[in-house]
């Protein structure tokens, strides 16, 4: 095997970007990950024409013109704007918490309606030292919001009752009194047309890729063969859970093709009762208003996560923070190794924030070059 300035583990966004921007600076770069795709969470897989998001629905949204105008170089995207809707029981509700959702929950027409409604429950509970999650909750949008599109869904989210999370876990829930159902605040978001793993391709464009292999695996059959390694796999997993196993929520996904031309209305249809077992149903034409005759759709359920299962999203509780800063430090002092991405830094990333969080990453190689 030839030499490489650079072994990326992991061929999702973060390494992707990393890889093409080494690219264009002459570098080597040889991309490994241990699924038999790339793209890593935002892999789209075709189905009938419908570009189906393989792991959970990926809507870019970014306030940062700079990482707009990076991503719109690989593809062009749609003006898709996320607009969730909520099902309680036999009831339909809009989100974000806004207006609309307001007035038919209460049965009225202005903010200031909306506001005395919410703010007469709050005060009715009597809260002032939120003692757990649900009592947070409801010192910030009272009993009805709390009750119908907050308790269960949030419950399905984290397998345990609300008032056995911790108050933390929700530092706000942000009441929109205007009737907008745009869920993000962001100046820019969309969907790329055709898909993310194509976004992905062009990125990887001049590296070398290798699927199906693992990274430690790896190491061992062809040592030495690179000079930095860019590691956006699992913190714990890359010192050996030398200081214990970081946890992560999993999610399990349901995924069928159904023979009609729209099952929901809508890309993203949230069920907010601890009855209903999944969270929330993804019919993915919708991303790109498609017209196919079929549809297909994703249900997703929140599972717990064990060791050596896909892991999705980090539990940053005190606990966790705590085992995930030792790692941390040990990464730090790695003189050749870059540490990446959600899994590698044990942290939530929005896309954009992992575009950018690539671009430093690159911009402090260059400085050090």
């Amino acid at each position: 095997m030839k030499h490489y300035d650079y072994l990326i583990v992991g061929a999702g966004l973060y390494g992707a970007v990393f890889a093409h921007e080494m690219n264009k600076n002459g570098k080597n770069c040889l991309v490994i990950d241990k699924r038999d795709h790339i793209a890593g969470n935002i892999y789209c897989e075709e189905v009938e024409g419908i570009n189906v998001h393989k792991y959970g629905a990926h809507i870019f949204h970014t306030s940062d013109k700079e990482i707009w105008e990076y991503i719109n170089q690989f593809a062009e995207f749609n003006n898709y704007i996320n607009s969730p809707v909520a099902v309680y029981k036999d009831e339909l509700y809009n989100l974000p918490f806004n207006m609309n959702t307001f007035s038919k929950m209460f049965n009225i027409k202005t903010p200031a309606e909306a506001k005395a409604k919410i703010q007469a429950e709050i005060e009715e509970l009597g809260i002032t030292e939120p003692k757990n999650l649900e009592e947070q909750a409801l010192s910030l949008v009272g009993t009805s919001v709390y009750e119908k599109l907050v308790k269960g869904y949030t419950e399905k989210q984290w397998g345990r009752d609300c008032k056995d999370l911790p108050a933390f876990i929700i530092k706000r829930l942000p009441l929109r009194f205007t009737y907008d159902n745009n869920y993000f605040n962001d100046r820019f978001q969309g969907i790329p047309v055709g898909g993310y793993t194509k976004i992905v391709e062009k990125m990887l464009e001049g590296s070398d890729v290798i699927l199906g292999v693992d990274y430690f695996d790896f190491c061992k059959e062809y040592p030495r063969v690179w000079d930095k390694v860019v590691y956006t796999g699992a913190l714990d997993r890359f010192y050996y859970y030398q200081y214990g196993v970081l946890e992560y929520r999993a999610v399990r996904f349901e995924t069928e093709k159904l023979d009609m031309d729209n099952y929901q209305g809508n890309a993203v249809v949230n069920y907010t009762e601890r009855e209903v077992p999944y969270t929330r149903i993804i019919e993915h034409k919708h991303f790109e208003y498609g017209k196919q005759p079929t549809t297909v759709i994703s249900r997703e359920y929140p599972s717990e996560w064990k060791l050596g299962e896909e892991p999705y999203y980090p539990v940053n509780d005190e606990k966790n923070e705590r085992v995930a800063q030792k790692y941390r430090t040990l990464a730090a002092k790695e003189e050749n190794v870059i540490f990446g991405g959600r899994l590698g830094e044990y942290r939530y990333y929005d896309m954009d924030k992992v575009i950018k969080e690539a671009l430093n990453a690159v911009k402090k190689e260059q400085s050090n070059s």
